[in-house]
């Protein structure tokens, strides 16, 4: 019997799926959606006409211009050190093409902020890179990767979210249960719904893998196909407003936030991470000192990803509300700095651990209310601290039918558990502002800037009653 199972996947064998140029008029396409993402997680976009599009692709700088205060902005308050002076160029990167599947007659294409002339770089050169792009932070992480270290990724995501009939009061669509049939009903609007989402996002060119009934009041989950990270995030993206335009075509409201009912469970984003040496290099032995045989590299990144595990939240779990879903015995990740073989109380799961194949990393302290290109920069950047430095994994497998919570401090201690997780909002922060290895990866104007205005945007979800924070936290995740 043979223990490599599941689908493999490789950096060399997937597809993002997008659309060139010349299918626009194919597909009737009369609009084109030039979309970004904010640090605040806020979906972006400005809409141009085909014609219009077609005469900014053949300018020698295909982009748009868009104020320098975007990424200062929450809702419409301004962070500090942001001003109404000064404009980037969001540059078209023809290659994200993609269908809109759920607004017939558009497309939408992601690019990256650039300066409109060269200017000094922190390394001491000319150049026209935005330090504050997520998508331009996360492509630097990668390439450099790639580059000095060999090392490549693909990620995948589950989308967890609740469909609801009303945002003031609360009602889901259903009451039933995780992947109980009767959440799918024929003819009932959630399973048209599900349906809808999952064709749209086949049409698009994003693999479906699967959907089905989650555990809380209306909840369901969307899992779809690994891909290099930044497609990956690209692709997030596109799944979110996909979720989020069909449920409004249908009269509801989907809402990823991150934990609606105290009785329930809550709602997450969880990372499946595989990784991959680039061709012609090893990823490295085989660990005798690990359990399931990590290689020495998976067994390095691990171990960094896991030293770093308390900063990279600041950007996993943005918003005070977010640590409401992360406690002890509710499947979460729990609140242990560990990683346990297909144990789902560890905020990192080792996912088919003997298949060399399609072994992953799932990261399951995330949420939807985090930008995807700053999560998956923080999280690889310390993954790849610790290839870099080839660090121990001195955190054993906690693969043991307890959790790191129903043991007690020396069990914890004999197998390498010594650090808890962010426990709250503000200690999240302050191990991020804290944390310089994080900080070289992904710049210190990134890291000081994402601190600012997540700071202004905590302060602007607050509300008298905990019912207007769940009414907020709805109305925009």
């Amino acid at each position: 019997m043979s223990l490599d199972y599941g689908v493999k996947y490789t950096p060399s064998t997937v597809s993002a799926g997008n659309i060139s140029i010349s299918d626009l008029n194919t597909y009737g396409i009369k609009h084109v959606r030039i979309q970004w993402v904010d640090l605040i997680n806020n979906v972006r976009y400005r809409v141009v006409t085909l014609s219009h599009f077609n005469k900014l692709l053949k300018s020698s700088r295909p982009s748009i211009s868009v104020t320098k205060c975007v990424f200062g902005l929450v809702f419409l308050a301004l962070a500090p050190g942001f001003n109404a002076v000064g404009e980037y160029l969001y540059v078209i990167e023809i290659s994200t093409l993609r269908l809109c599947s759920y607004a017939p007659g558009h497309a939408v294409v992601m690019g990256r902020f650039e300066e409109k002339v060269p200017i000094m770089s922190p390394s001491h050169s000319l150049s026209v890179q935005v330090p504050l792009c997520p998508r331009t932070t996360l492509r630097r992480v990668t390439e450099d990767a790639k580059r000095t270290l060999g090392v490549e990724f693909l990620v995948g995501f589950e989308t967890e979210f609740i469909l609801l009939k009303s945002t003031n009061p609360i009602v889901a669509v259903n009451n039933h249960g995780w992947s109980n049939s009767a959440a799918l009903g024929a003819g009932t609007v959630e399973s048209k719904v599900l349906e809808e989402i999952s064709d749209a996002l086949v049409a698009s060119g994003i693999e479906v893998q699967m959907y089905h009934a989650e555990a809380a009041p209306g909840q369901y989950e969307l899992v779809t196909g690994p891909l290099p990270p930044l497609e990956a995030a690209d692709a997030l993206i596109h799944k979110r407003e996909t979720i989020f335009n069909i449920a409004s075509k249908h009269g509801l409201r989907a809402t990823l936030a991150p934990r609606l009912y105290k009785d329930s469970c809550g709602s997450a984003a969880h990372a499946h991470i595989s990784v991959h040496s680039t061709p012609g290099r090893s990823n490295g032995e085989l660990s005798q000192s690990v359990e399931n045989a990590l290689t020495s590299i998976e067994s390095s990144f691990l171990a960094g990803l896991l030293s770093h595990l308390p900063s990279v939240t600041a950007f996993t779990l943005p918003l005070p509300a977010s640590y409401s879903r992360m406690l002890d015995g509710v499947w979460s990740g729990g609140t242990y700095v560990c990683w346990g073989t297909d144990n789902r109380e560890a905020p990192i799961r080792l996912c088919n651990a003997s298949s060399l194949s399609s072994r992953n990393f799932e990261v399951k302290c995330i949420d939807g209310t985090s930008n995807p290109y700053l999560v998956l920069a923080s999280l690889l950047s310390a993954g790849l601290s610790g290839v870099k430095d080839s660090q121990k994994l001195d955190v054993k497998d906690l693969s043991d039918t307890k959790s790191a919570a129903q043991l007690d401090e020396s069990e914890r201690r004999a197998i390498g558990i010594t650090q808890r997780m962010s426990l709250s909002w503000e200690e999240a922060r302050h191990n991020l502002a804290k944390d310089s290895v994080i900080k070289e990866y992904m710049g210190q104007a990134m890291v000081n800037s994402y601190l600012d205005v997540n700071e202004i945007l905590a302060r602007m979800m607050e509300a008298e009653t905990e019912a207007k924070k769940v009414q907020l936290l709805v109305e925009n995740y």
